[in-house]
């Protein structure tokens, strides 16, 4: 195996660890700069920092570092539409036409009524 390759996979594991370990730093020394003067909160220690990030990905779904899982479903749809017949096509496009017309949860419609 090219020793290039080596490094380059050496890189690939050690990186992602290595950036969460940084911005749970980051969010420790922000809170503790920023939230106990603005909202009277306690400081917070490096692991309670990692825990509110991974907290906050498990509620919010952040850390979106790249968009491939995106592009995939993106592309996964485009292929289930191209199998659509014109007629199934333009009645799923109806029917989301009819979804957004009527509003949030259909409060246009609600409130009409």
């Amino acid at each position: 195996m090219n020793h290039k390759h080596k490094k380059g996979w050496i890189f690939l594991i050690l990186c992602p660890p290595l950036i969460f370990l940084a911005v749970t730093w980051i969010v420790m020394t922000l809170w503790n700069c920023l939230l106990p003067e603005i909202l009277g909160v306690k400081s917070i220690t490096y692991w309670q920092a990692m825990g509110v990030l991974v907290l906050s990905k498990i509620l919010f779904g952040g850390f979106h570092f790249g968009k491939g899982m995106r592009d995939f479903k993106e592309r996964k749809m485009r292929q289930r539409m191209q199998q659509l017949s014109p007629e199934e096509r333009e009645k799923f496009k109806e029917v989301w036409r009819n979804k957004c017309e009527s509003g949030f949860f259909g409060r246009h419609n609600r409130n009409n009524g």
